[in-house]
């Protein structure tokens, strides 16, 4: 559930907190980068506030957005990806639907079975009615062994879910996946999972915002900005 008060004890207004984390989310920027702007505003902010503003309101904000998101399709594209966390390769699931709006994401040590069946059981609950009716993903055997399992669970004599395993039919996921790693630019290593997660949680959602797939957002820049503070009940 959203915290009432986020901003309690906070030294800084909430708007000027907002607009540093939606810097960051949404733009290939560094917390230096970020403290730098606040600065030419006349703003003494550390770079290391800024990551804890981040950490904080990333996931905040995410929970706060999910009410506003559009329903997504049920023709799912599905993939992997890796980035660093902690100087090791971590893998980060994602789905997304013929849209290309974002199902859901799932940061995990490693690439197996059991991480793949976690991550498409976590994301079909999330949707919870609107299963999908087809998920394209590429070739990896791992993918056909969890829809399978999936399908036997609902129903053993039918399939529900229709495999595709044409990798050129999953570009976009892929194309996604790229567009994700610009925004991350050099900043594709963090320290911890947690850190990672909380990261990736408030760009997914900027980038859900951005993209249009929520309801009552006007349009631009300043739609974004409008809609990000009228979550937190901020007047514009």
């Amino acid at each position: 559930m959203p915290s009432k008060q986020p901003f309690k004890r906070h030294r800084f207004p909430a708007v000027i907190i907002l607009c540093a984390v939606r810097m960051y989310l949404r733009y290939p920027l560094s917390y230096q980068d970020v403290a730098d702007l606040l600065a030419e505003r006349g703003l003494d902010v550390d770079r290391s506030t800024v990551f804890r503003w981040v950490q904080k309101f990333g996931p905040e904000l995410s929970k706060r957005t999910e009410k506003h998101v559009r329903r997504s399709s049920q023709d799912w594209h599905v993939d992997e990806t890796y980035i660093r966390v902690g100087g090791k390769w971590r893998y980060l699931w994602r789905a997304i639907d013929a849209n290309g709006q974002l199902v859901d994401f799932r940061l995990t040590a490693r690439r197996d079975a059991k991480a793949a069946k976690a991550f498409l059981n976590r994301a079909i609950e999330r949707v919870r009615l609107h299963r999908p009716v087809s998920i394209c993903t590429d070739k990896a055997p791992t993918y056909r062994k969890v829809i399978r399992d999936i399908n036997h669970r609902y129903d053993p004599h039918f399939d529900y879910i229709t495999h595709v395993d044409r990798k050129y039919l999953n570009n976009r996921v892929e194309s996604d996946h790229a567009a994700l790693k610009r925004l991350l630019g050099y900043r594709q290593s963090f320290r911890s999972l947690r850190s990672a997660k909380a990261t990736l949680q408030g760009m997914e959602t900027i980038r859900t915002i951005k993209n249009g797939h929520i309801h009552n957002r006007l349009p631009g820049v300043q739609g974004e900005i409008t809609f990000v503070q009228n979550l937190f009940g901020i007047a514009a």
